[in-house]
């Protein structure tokens, strides 16, 4: 995926420095320009009329959020200073669905639209309850805003990655287990209940393990799939349970490898990230179904769930 295809989902409590550099109609002006391309201070002077010391100030503190990025080059006369958007897309969110269960474990739910970043190849979808989410086999329909609407989605090959907050970092007790819950299937033009797919989980950029999907489920209508969704089409899922602890990464209770909580160094990241997806040299590359709220049958969309 290239780089201006990146997206970041913002929590205010959680990204204050970030949300602050945004926090200016000048800033915000900056940034629409520049998600048009590269410009150095000068252009960007010339197109706002300010002055190059205010410009010159608003740069410094959009790449102190980590919202752009500068290079020094050399010009016809001395140096030049480039700026380039980091980010297509920014999205704040103001809740992310968190749960206490009680008081030794924290739940989120994240819809499966609400990705930060992806890389997946054709046939490729997303679509809500009311109908199709841009275009079918477009991977740049995976960049709409109403995707995060979106119920289902699929591709044939790569990854959707989501960003969790790292609510371990708020408790004073040591996480037992990490456990991510999803409806999943593999992916195929109409359906086939023997489609096998290796489905790979990822979680901070450590790769976890893999399942294999059986197939792709078309055999009867899903519990909550519209009735608008063809009967041709993915239908379901099976509802899987990746679970990491201080013995192992587990399916369902199985074990798929000896990943440990450890392996994963929550302590020294801000967010969790979660990754789904088919690696290129899987043995068996039969695509991905990711069912949420409104498919499939199961009431839910992506689950992280923390015990303590």
């Amino acid at each position: 995926m290239q780089k201006d295809q990146r997206i970041i989902v913002l929590t205010p409590q959680e990204d204050l420095t970030v949300v602050r550099g945004i926090a200016s109609e000048l800033r915000l002006r900056i940034l629409d320009l520049l998600s048009k391309g590269p410009k150095n201070i000068n252009e960007i002077v010339q197109e706002l009329k300010l002055p190059q010391s205010t410009v010159a100030t608003n740069i410094a503190i959009l790449e102190k959020a980590g919202l752009i990025e500068t290079e020094v080059v050399k010009a016809r006369k001395g140096n030049q200073k480039i700026c380039k958007a980091i980010y297509k897309e920014i999205v704040i969110r103001f809740n992310n669905e968190q749960k206490v269960i009680d008081e030794d474990t924290i739940e989120v739910e994240m819809p499966v639209g609400l990705f930060t970043s992806y890389d997946v190849q054709a046939p490729c979808g997303l679509c809500s309850t009311e109908g199709i989410i841009g275009y079918l086999d477009v991977p740049g329909s995976f960049l709409i805003p109403d995707r995060i609407k979106a119920g289902l989605l699929w591709f044939e090959r790569g990854w959707v990655e989501y960003k969790f907050p790292n609510n371990s970092l708020y408790k004073n007790k040591p996480i037992q287990k990490l456990e991510l819950i999803a409806e999943l299937s593999s992916e195929i033009p109409g359906t086939n209940k023997n489609w096998l797919s290796d489905i790979t989980f990822w979680i901070n950029n450590v790769e976890i393990g893999k399942w294999t999907s059986p197939g792709d489920f078309g055999d009867k209508r899903g519990n909550l799939t519209p009735e608008w969704w063809k009967l041709e089409g993915s239908q379901y899922g099976l509802l899987k349970n990746l679970s990491i602890t201080d013995e192992g990464s587990f399916i369902d209770g199985v074990r798929i490898s000896s990943i440990t909580l450890r392996d994963l160094a929550l302590s020294e990241h801000h967010s969790i990230k979660v990754r789904i997806g088919i690696k290129e040299n899987a043995e068996h590359t039969g695509g991905l179904n990711i069912f949420g709220r409104g498919f499939g049958n199961y009431d839910q969309d992506i689950m992280l769930r923390l015990r303590f």
